[in-house]
């Protein structure tokens, strides 16, 4: 059998193109009910429970994702790693009791994110992202500030999806 598609062509865009992410929302994957997805965009997306999403916030310039495609020629195999730092600035008790609950147990999370273009994406869909690492501390100087340092890891057969930013209300 033939693996033989149509491929599209990717104009060059004029719109600004920022880098990094404003916004970081995460909930247990447990809790993830139903998505609907259209052409590479969740358009719908429910919560079990009455749950919410936990919005942590952070300063401007700090965090950002990479998702690199991971192709093996040999097995005929595609998946994407998606590796999101956040930077949460300020060390202090009730972070720190946040950031035990997603690092106990190693729960599969989802995450949704707003890049800096304002489009927002979704890491973690199908197998959950994972806090991976956690680090910082009180810095050297009064200038850099305390901080916690956070990597979220994911494994996804597909990119990640777009998030129509009309439901983002809805899940916050």
């Amino acid at each position: 059998m033939s693996c033989c598609t149509t491929i599209t062509g990717i104009e060059k865009g004029c719109e600004n193109n920022l880098g990094g992410i404003k916004k970081f929302y995460v909930v247990p994957l447990c809790y993830l009910s139903a998505t609907t997805e259209s052409n590479g965009t969740l358009t719908a997306i429910s919560l079990s429970g009455g749950t919410t999403m936990a919005e942590y916030e952070f300063n401007k310039n700090t965090s950002s994702y990479v998702e690199e495609a991971n192709i093996s020629l040999e097995n005929g195999s595609t998946y994407y790693t998606v590796t999101t730092n956040l930077v949460i600035p300020r060390r202090e008790v009730a972070k720190r009791n946040s950031l035990a609950l997603i690092a106990a147990g190693q729960p599969d999370l989802f995450i949704i994110m707003e890049d800096a273009n304002g489009l927002y994406w979704a890491q973690g869909l199908v197998n959950g992202a994972n806090l991976t690492a956690q680090g910082e501390g009180s810095g050297t100087v009064k200038a850099d500030g305390s901080k916690y340092s956070l990597t979220f890891l994911s494994e996804e057969p597909e990119q990640m999806f777009e998030v129509d930013p009309t439901i983002i209300s809805g899940l916050i």
